[in-house]
C-alpha cells in the first residue's frame, strides 16, 4: 500500500523529534505549516507535488480575508511569515528527495523571501516604563503574581532572554553565589548551554519573588496562577495583552530582546560579547540586531571623523 504525503511527513516529524532532538516550538512550527499546506492545498501528493503547486500555496496565502482582534478584517501574509514557511516546507521537500521519495525539490527553482526588518524592533525607555508600570498596578492584589510578573519581565529586559528560555529556566539555573542564570541547551533555540551574568534589579526581584513562591514544589522559575506548574505560553500570551491594554503600549515579548541588544550595545559597543550573552552560533546572526539601532547613536562616531585622522 503507498504511502500518503501525511504518512510521510509523520514519518519526517519522527526524525525530528527522536533523532534529531528538535526543539518543541521547531517541531509545532513544521506541524502548523504543513497543516496550513495541506488545508489550501488538499490534493498534494507525491505525484502532484511541483513549484506551480507550491506558488499557489504561497499566493492564496497572501490573497486570502481573516478575522483577528475584534472583527478586524486582514489579508496577505508579512515577508518573514512566508519566509518561515518557506523554509520549514523547504525542509520537508529535502527529506522527501533524499530519501528517494521524490525527484526533485519544488523549492529549488523558487527565490527566498528574505524578510525585511525595516520597522523598529525595540522599546524605548518611555514605553518599558509605561509596561512596568501597568504590571505594579494590575495583578488582581495577588502578591504572587505582581513579584513574578516583575521577575518575568526584568528578565526579558536585562537578560534578552528568548521566550521559551524564560519559561523554561528552573530553580537550579540561578546561581546567587556567582551572580549567574544559565540557559540551557535544551531549552534554548541554537542548543547552545550559555551563562549570563545576572543584573542586581533582577537579583533583588528574583529573592523577593522567591520568598512567596515556597508552596510551589515544580522545578520550574515562573508558576501559574492557580496551579503547581511552570506559566505556560497560553499564560504568557493572556499576561501580554493584559499588560498592551493596561499600558497602551503594543508590544510582544522578543522585542525585549531587541531592546535588550540595542542598549548593550550602546553602552558596550561590543558585538561579540552581545554574541555570547544572546546565544548565538554565529556572529552574522548577532549582526541582524545592528538594524534597528537608531541613527542618533552613531552621530557621535561619524563627528569624531576628521581628515586629519584619515588613513
Amino acid at each position: 500500500m503507498k504511502k500518503n504525503l501525511q504518512q510521510f511527513f509523520d514519518e519526517f516529524m519522527y526524525e525530528c523529534e527522536f533523532v534529531q532532538k528538535a526543539r518543541p516550538a521547531t517541531v509545532r512550527a513544521y506541524r502548523y505549516t504543513f497543516s496550513l499546506f495541506m488545508k489550501i492545498a488538499p490534493n498534494a501528493s507525491l505525484q502532484f507535488l511541483d513549484t506551480q503547486l507550491v506558488m499557489q500555496f504561497f499566493k492564496t496565502l497572501q490573497e486570502r480575508k481573516r478575522i483577528v482582534g475584534k472583527g478586524i478584517v486582514k489579508s496577505g501574509i508579512r515577508k518573514s511569515t512566508a519566509a518561515t514557511y518557506w523554509s520549514k516546507l523547504n525542509t520537508f521537500f529535502g527529506w522527501l528527495v533524499g530519501h528517494g521519495h521524490i525527484e526533485s525539490n519544488p523549492f529549488t527553482k523558487m527565490v527566498y523571501p528574505t524578510p525585511s526588518y525595516e520597522e523598529r524592533k525595540f522599546l524605548k525607555k518611555r514605553e518599558i516604563e509605561k509596561i512596568i508600570t501597568a504590571i505594579h498596578c494590575h495583578h488582581d492584589n495577588n502578591v504572587l503574581l505582581l513579584k513574578r510578573n516583575l521577575v518575568l519581565f526584568y528578565l526579558f529586559i536585562f537578560c534578552g532572554l528568548r521566550r521559551n528560555e524564560v519559561l523554561h529556566l528552573q530553580i537550579r539555573d540561578i546561581d546567587f553565589e556567582r551572580r549567574v542564570v544559565t540557559i540551557r541547551g535544551d531549552t534554548s533555540k541554537s542548543g547552545i548551554t550559555r551563562q549570563v551574568p545576572l543584573h542586581s534589579t533582577i537579583e533583588m526581584y528574583l529573592k523577593d519573588y522567591l520568598q512567596v513562591r515556597k508552596r510551589y514544589t515544580t522545578p520550574l522559575l515562573l508558576v501559574s496562577r492557580n496551579r503547581d506548574e511552570g506559566l505556560t505560553i497560553e499564560g504568557l500570551k493572556r499576561l501580554t495583552e493584559k499588560i498592551k491594554q493596561a499600558s497602551g503600549v503594543q508590544f510582544h515579548p522578543h522585542q525585549f530582546r531587541h531592546t535588550f541588544a540595542v542598549n548593550f550595545l550602546k553602552s558596550s559597543n561590543n558585538i561579540a560579547k552581545l554574541k555570547q550573552l544572546l546565544g548565538h552560533k554565529d556572529i552574522s546572526m548577532t549582526m541582524v540586531y545592528l538594524r534597528c539601532l537608531p541613527v542618533d547613536e552613531m552621530r557621535g562616531d561619524i563627528e569624531h571623523l576628521t581628515i586629519d585622522n584619515f588613513i
